[in-house]
């Protein structure tokens, strides 16, 4: 996670619902806009591989619930380029409501014979994994656009109190407030743009994450100094947080964290 040396990729239009974002002649990312289907299409190169992520990211972020990646259509240059779908599950594995389905006819029927697809719920057809995607469970999760400035903090609060309530986790109640008081506010203090606020439940953890429109990545170095006159607020969501990291995306980042109410105080 962190990494930021990664090339933009292009967009452009590609009809009413769909997308096309190349990351050169030789390699397509087409989104369509009005389903959870990502195709991937041409020969993929190493030199490629930064950009699919980038667009595999920002596709997740846009689209809360499993996305499947069809690679019906996909070369692949060497067998070794593949990881970049792992290391795509990887990144998104805890946002909330996020996951990843790959359709790849070549692995499809053996998936453990590919090293690099590790970790990967790898499909052998679009059919198999449109299946699957109907098979699970509609993602609970909620949504908010904010703007930067200091009530923020409070609506975001206020969002994840409702969520405990909801889906029955109210001992994160507590612990979801501090963590997501000082995401927000670490938005409205360094980034200074619009966010997303989103939080959803995975058994009995809770996620929360927000996505802002700045590169800065936060930088946690321990315990502030106890005449700091700041530097506490990611301080404060590794200790609520059982885990927390930062995931650079296409103009901006997710910071996120995963709370279980095992290492929350007991009454």
């Amino acid at each position: 996670m962190n990494r930021t040396d990664r090339p933009d990729a292009r967009t452009a239009s590609g009809g009413q619902n769909e997308a096309i974002m190349p990351t050169d002649v030789r390699c397509l990312v087409e989104v369509d806009e009005s389903s959870a289907v990502v195709r991937i299409t041409g020969v993929l190169e190493p030199s490629d591989t930064a950009a699919v992520r980038d667009a595999l990211l920002a596709r997740i972020w846009a689209r809360p619930g499993p996305v499947v990646v069809d690679l019906t259509g996909l070369r692949v240059s060497e067998p070794a380029v593949r990881a970049v779908f792992a290391d795509v599950q990887r990144e998104v594995a805890d946002w909330p409501a996020a996951a990843l389905l790959v359709c790849d006819p070549v692995v499809g029927a053996a998936p453990r014979s590919d090293p690099a697809l590790a970790g990967v719920a790898v499909l052998p057809s679009l059919d198999a994994a449109l299946a699957a995607l109907a098979e699970s469970p509609m993602a609970a999760v909620l949504t908010a656009d904010l703007p930067p400035v200091l009530g923020a903090a409070r609506e975001a609060r206020e969002m994840v109190a409702d969520g405990c309530r909801r889906w029955g986790v109210p001992a994160l109640a507590e612990a979801g407030g501090i963590a997501i008081t000082e995401m927000v506010n670490n938005v409205v203090a360094h980034a200074g743009t619009p966010m997303t606020v989103r939080l959803a439940p995975v058994g009995e953890t809770l996620h929360l994450a927000v996505r802002d429109h700045s590169a800065r990545q936060p930088a946690f170095a321990g315990p502030a100094p106890v005449n700091s006159p700041g530097g506490r607020g990611l301080l404060l969501i590794d200790m609520v947080a059982r885990r927390w990291g930062s995931s650079p995306v296409p103009d901006g980042k997710v910071v996120w964290c995963v709370l279980d109410p095992e290492d929350q105080p007991k009454p």
